[in-house]
């Protein structure tokens, strides 16, 4: 995923579950299909460690655009089956991305 040139925002989501329930892979489905529609979703990128720790940054344009994804229904009912169901731990930061460097050979 190629992030827009800065300022822009990540939001870094990280978790650990607490069950292995197949709704959790429909629901999760149905909210990246979703999050697509929100203006100022740029795209995310998402990894699992070692331990089955799952971390995935998504990015965004504007604080606004966050802000109404953290306020979309199907988001909201993933968020509540989360906390109810499917993880034991979770951490949300945003950070607002000032400068970008990289290095590739």
């Amino acid at each position: 995923m190629n992030a827009p040139k800065p300022p822009y925002y990540a939001v870094i989501f990280t978790s650990k579950r607490s069950s292995k329930d197949l709704a959790y892979n429909e629901m999760d489905r149905q909210t990246f299909v979703e999050v697509k529609k929100i203006k100022g979703y740029v795209g995310a990128e998402s990894y699992t460690d070692e331990n089955d720790r799952h971390v995935t940054i998504a990015y965004f344009l504007t604080e606004k655009a966050i802000l109404d994804w953290r306020s979309n229904p199907l988001h909201m009912k993933a968020q509540q089956l989360g906390k109810e169901k499917w993880y034991s731990y979770y951490n949300v930061k945003v950070c607002k991305v000032e400068r970008e460097y990289e290095f590739s050979k």
